[in-house]
């Protein structure tokens, strides 16, 4: 790399230019490590998936006793863990009422902590650190046989599998509706202790062509069950520490559901620079009828802009570049 730098060009332009020169040279090798453990991606905007965390993506509200009654999914989730923690006998209603309370300052004086009732941030990750406690506890055996696994948006579950028998479920977190969750066959690509903030304390990334996308933990275990993530697939750590040492680079991951229909809505119109499955499965179909021979990637560049307007142009449809109901629908997607 010196070889092609003129020193005495940038010493004629003074000092200053050599430091600037230095400073530049040195945020381009802080950018390169950063790639290694994916977090410049979100720096650089370069691809979509799991962002380096920011708090400001994700408020929780703090639950306490008041009037009117907290109520919500988030309280029912509460309620599910302080029983499985033996703190709370009562129904999973949703509701924090009095019984709930109780069980949560129980559970705050067995943790040293201000037996206050309040559930704020701290108090979520004190009882996700408890069941990693059980879980290391009641330890599960390894599958016997070859590990894969399924991860089914629409129920929200993951389920790894040995020589293709269901072993173990867990619940998980998948994409809203704006990011989802990739839908397709893939593969684990690589495997991580503590890989960033925000993505718990282990990462397990994925094939997907188009982004950033994995496995991993959480440090917002409310969210667990629902379409809470930027596309990743969200675990409680103590069950994601479980499936990690199963899996290794290469195993077979699947994952269910309709790459239109994500979540009940409309298909989206695409066009030139749109990634995700849904485009791959318009590459497809375009492949198969001949108009299409490049990548299988759901990465739509101007191999695919190609095959679609000439697509259109085969079937009678005005010169546009987009992929709408007319083209779903005589690509039998729709």
């Amino acid at each position: 790399m010196a070889s092609m730098i003129n020193i005495d060009y940038f010493a004629s332009m003074g000092r200053f230019s050599v430091i600037s020169l230095i400073i530049i040279i040195i945020g381009a090798l802080i950018i390169a490590i950063a790639l290694g453990t994916g977090q410049a991606w979100a720096a650089l905007g370069t691809a979509p998936g799991c962002p380096y965390y920011s708090p400001e993506l994700e408020m929780q509200r703090v639950l306490r006793a008041m009037e009117p009654v907290p109520a919500g999914r988030d309280v029912a989730l509460l309620q599910q863990r302080l029983k499985e923690l033996q703190y709370y006998r009562g129904p999973i209603d949703g509701e924090y009422k009095a019984a709930t309370v109780e069980a949560v300052k129980k559970f705050q004086l067995s943790r040293g902590l201000d037996p206050d009732g309040v559930v704020e941030e701290f108090v979520w990750r004190e009882l996700d650190e408890a069941q990693s406690v059980i879980g290391t506890q009641s330890k599960t055996p390894p599958p016997p046989g070859e590990v894969s696994i399924v991860v089914d948006t629409y129920r929200r579950k993951l389920t790894v599998m040995s020589d293709g028998e269901p072993y173990k479920q867990y619940p998980v977190a998948t994409g809203k509706y704006e990011t989802p969750t990739p839908i397709g066959k893939f593969k684990v690509l690589r495997k991580a202790m503590n890989w960033g903030t925000g993505f718990g304390t282990r990462w397990i990334g994925l094939t997907v062509p188009w982004g950033v996308y994995g496995i991993h933990g959480t440090n917002k275990p409310h969210a667990i069950g629902s379409y809470a993530s930027h596309g990743c697939i969200r675990m409680n750590n103590h069950n994601v520490e479980e499936i990690y040492p199963w899996v290794k680079p290469g195993t077979m991951v699947t994952i269910i559901g309709n790459p239109f229909k994500y979540q009940p809505s409309q298909y989206r119109t695409m066009r030139r620079d749109e990634r995700g499955s849904d485009v791959m499965e318009v590459q497809l179909r375009l492949q198969k009828l001949g108009f299409y021979t490049g990548p299988i990637d759901g990465i739509w560049g101007g191999g695919m802009e190609k095959a679609v307007l000439d697509f259109r142009q085969s079937r009678g449809l005005s010169k546009d570049n987009s992929v709408n109901a007319e083209v779903y629908h005589l690509l039998g997607l729709q």
